[in-house]
This record gives C-alpha cells, sequence and structure tokens, in this order.
C-alpha cells in the first residue's frame, strides 16, 4: 500500500491527517491551525559519524559528519510533534548548514529563507502503540527525505500522538 493510501486508511483527527500527509512545512500547519507560533524545543543536537545506513541514504563515506537533531514541536504549551532529523553537512548549502547547527529554529523555516528549492519524498507510515508519546498510547510516525538537486539534504523521522489534541 502507498504512502497516501495508508495514510487514508488511518482511523485519526482530520488535521492531524493534514499534517502527517503534507509535503510542506508542519511548523507552518501546526501556527494555521492552532493560531499559535510553533516553537522548536531542542532535546539534543549533535554531530555524529556516518553508519552504512546514513552514507547510504545521503550517497557519503563512511564516518562523514552527520548532523543529528531532537526536537519538539509545540503550540502554546501544547506538544504537537517530535522529530529527529538527519543531515549530512557536507551536502548542505552553506547558509542552510550554518542555521541548521542553530538549534530551535524549523527546518521549513530554515528552507524557506535560504530560497532552497526541495522536495519531500516520503519512505513509509505507521501506527505505533507500543511507543507512548506525550501522554498518548497511540502514535503515527512518517519517515521521508528532503531532496535538493536530486540528493538527499535530510532524512526526518516525525511522530504525532493519536489524541483530541487534533480536534482544532
Amino acid at each position: 500500500m502507498d504512502f497516501l493510501e495508508k495514510l487514508k486508511s488511518f482511523d485519526i483527527p482530520t488535521c492531524l491527517r493534514v499534517c502527517a500527509g503534507t509535503d510542506g512545512s508542519v511548523t507552518f500547519l501546526l501556527e494555521i491551525m492552532t493560531k499559535y507560533p510553533t516553537a522548536v524545543v531542542t532535546e539534543f543536537q549533535h554531530i555524529i559519524p556516518a553508519d552504512e545506513n546514513m552514507a547510504e541514504i545521503f550517497d557519503v563515506e563512511l564516518g562523514a559528519d552527520i548532523n543529528e537533531r531532537v526536537v519538539t514541536l509545540k503550540c502554546g504549551d501544547i506538544p504537537f510533534a517530535h522529530a529527529r532529523s538527519l543531515a549530512a553537512i557536507n551536502n548542505m548549502p552553506e547558509p542552510v548548514r550554518c542555521d541548521m547547527m542553530k538549534a530551535d529554529i524549523p527546518i521549513g523555516r530554515i528552507l524557506r529563507d535560504h530560497n532552497v528549492e526541495t522536495r519531500r519524498d516520503f519512505e513509509s507510515i505507521e501506527m505505533l502503540e507500543d511507543e507512548p508519546l506525550f501522554d498518548s498510547d497511540k502514535v503515527l510516525s512518517r519517515n521521508y527525505r528532503i531532496v535538493h538537486h536530486n540528493g538527499v539534504l535530510m532524512w526526518i523521522n516525525e511522530r504525532f500522538p493519536v489524541d483530541s489534541r487534533w480536534c482544532l
């Protein structure tokens, strides 16, 4: 089953379906839906060496520098998403690299501010029931790649709690 058909098969609130199905900025959509600015709360960010999987995704050498960032997206006091991003340092345009290394700037805003044309290629979407998130037992998880000039700029996993916070 392809990404869209799988997403449509889930019994989830419409606002969550929109965020999980967008090929654009989740932070921007959250601001539209909640009417609050989206805060990016960085849990951690550091440089790690590319393992075999990362080297393949980014077409870099084994051990190349990969920026790993884990954040929570909040609107008001409510957390809406948990995201882990990986980015090959040497594949990023210089202005993007500088902003990516600063915590708490949404990826969509960085790309928009620097006029970097990208596309998002969805890999997978699934419902998780054994990994609670933000007091929700059901979690929708999606993986995708942000592609720039036919190369992978970033790999992202986003997880969304499936509960009433999406009934906006």
